[in-house]
């Protein structure tokens, strides 16, 4: 056993090590950056985290990634923290076999991953030997996909290959001061396309998240370490596990008076106190993606914005839905969707395939996922925004509000085609015979009392007893069980 003497000195040059170089630390801090190991500090409890390869290094070489695991409000989670003060955090194989080694660890206990990205890209001086080191991190990451949470948060340049970790992770987070997202930077990219760009408007959050590049962005590096425990605390460990349940309010709280219209509305009187975390908010804003809890348990809300043209679907807001949706599927998470759409918005002549591709994704994420689908029309639900997200085929039980109307074509769509003959031959004036017809349609014929005479939808409800339907909806759906035939897996189209 070592003595006192010499356990001081492997402690005094282990840390003499693992304390970095002061300058280039500084520079970090001048840049309005925390360093790795500050950030590691912030996400976990305090002492829990157990440092792992802490001197692991090639020809005296550091890594550059500080990896490990800890808790997170007493639950376990493993992570990697690139160290933009190590040749600005670029992978090269060191790095990958210490992140390689965590996510395989992570995979074998069913653990959540956060990776706190601040990378230039790939060791150039590694020439090949530095783009496996990331085919290595991509293969680990793509294999653990669906079976542990993966949360990306981009606090620094992320460049090149770096970039595709947050695109593969589960959810992505930005820090508005100092996150930049880019496949090139901005040299690369005004010598190729000419333009002077710089990193922000490059690759800054509200670039990266108008395009669906990020998940969500925040203020600075502390709300998004806020966020991401925030997001833990709403996730299971792993796809054998179900998120922790919270009773955080009242099971037979009444709706309120909220508009078809108001989005946010619907979305606050849904969940629990009126929380929710919204993923994608600026890319497709047709349709809000959200992370909420709903009688205790963490749904994922889909909710049409009719503020958005009527809720017409696009092929973006087709895309990210899709793609929540299996997200929930992965983790157990039941989706609830609030339907006030008009249908699929008319595409350019350019745009046609990519409408199709993306509403096929749509219908297919949410007819693939086996978890409990609770369907409300609230407005609207017209054409695909019905079959895709409202229809009997694709959700378990569907409701709908008093004045929803539900069709193929919206009324004065409608009548156009099955009412000409009573247009022409009208002695009013046109258009207060299209505004009756249209009305005797919406009324009569598309609205949810036919709806549910027909078998397409379960009720018409209150409006105000919304969220007590949907909670014993989702308590009777609780031991759903359904699996897809066997099969390695579907060919979504992509």
């Amino acid at each position: 056993m070592a003595n006192t003497q010499e356990l001081k000195q492997v402690l005094t040059r282990k840390q003499s090590i693992l304390q970095g170089d002061a300058q280039r630390i500084a520079k970090q801090r001048a840049a309005g950056k925390l360093t790795a190991r500050e950030r590691v500090a912030k996400l976990l409890d305090q002492g829990s985290f157990v440092e792992l390869d802490a001197l692991v290094s090639k020809d005296g070489d550091y890594s550059g990634v500080v990896t490990g695991y800890g808790t997170v409000q007493n639950r376990p989670v493993y992570l990697f923290a690139q160290d933009f003060t190590v040749h600005g955090g670029a992978m090269g194989e060191m790095q990958a076999e210490k992140i390689c080694k965590v996510l395989d660890l992570a995979l074998k206990t069913g653990a959540p991953v956060i990776a706190l990205c601040d990378s230039a890209g790939v060791r150039i001086d590694e020439g090949a030997a530095g783009m496996n080191a990331y085919s290595k991190v991509f293969a680990h990451m793509s294999r653990m996909s669906g079976v542990c949470p993966m949360i990306a948060l981009i606090l620094g340049p992320v460049c090149g290959g770096a970039a595709m970790i947050a695109q593969l992770a589960d959810i992505s987070i930005e820090a508005e001061n100092v996150g930049r997202l880019m496949v090139y930077g901005p040299t690369v990219v005004s010598a190729v396309t000419g333009d002077e760009v710089d990193s922000k408007s490059l690759g800054g959050a509200e670039n990266m998240s108008k395009q669906g590049g990020v998940s969500v962005s925040c203020k600075n590096e502390e709300e998004a370490i806020d966020l991401a425990i925030q997001l833990l605390d709403m996730l299971p460990g792993s796809n054998m596990e179900e998120a922790p349940i919270v009773d955080a309010d009242d099971l037979n709280r009444m709706f309120g008076d909220v508009e078809a219209s108001d989005c946010y509305g619907l979305m606050s009187a849904m969940a629990d106190r009126g929380a929710y975390v919204e993923l994608y908010p600026l890319w497709g804003p047709e349709l809000r993606t959200a992370l909420a809890r709903v009688g205790g348990a963490t749904v994922g809300l889909v909710v049409s914005d009719a503020a958005q043209e009527n809720g017409e679907l696009t092929p973006a807001g087709c895309a990210k839905t899709a793609r929540f949706v299996r997200f929930c599927d992965c983790f157990s998470i039941p989706v609830v969707t609030l339907i006030n759409s008009c249908g699929v918005k008319v595409p350019d002549t350019k745009s046609q395939s990519w409408t199709m591709i993306t509403t096929s994704q749509l219908l297919y994420a949410y007819a693939e996922a086996t978890i409990p689908k609770v369907s409300v029309i609230v407005g609207n639900a017209i054409g695909q925004a019905y079959i895709a997200l409202g229809g009997k085929a694709n959700a378990d039980v569907t409701y709908a509000w008093p004045g929803s109307v539900i069709a193929a074509l919206a009324p004065n769509a409608a009548v156009q085609v099955l009412y000409a003959d009573e247009l022409k031959a009208s002695d009013k004036a046109p258009l207060e015979t299209r505004k009756e017809l249209e009305k005797n349609y919406a009324e009569n014929v598309a609205d949810g009392v036919a709806a549910a005479m027909r078998g397409m939808i379960d009720d018409v409800i209150d409006p105000e007893e919304t969220r007590k339907y949907v909670i014993a909806a989702l308590e009777m759906l609780e031991s759903k069980h359904d699996s897809n035939p066997p099969k390695k897996h579907g060919n979504m189209p992509l």
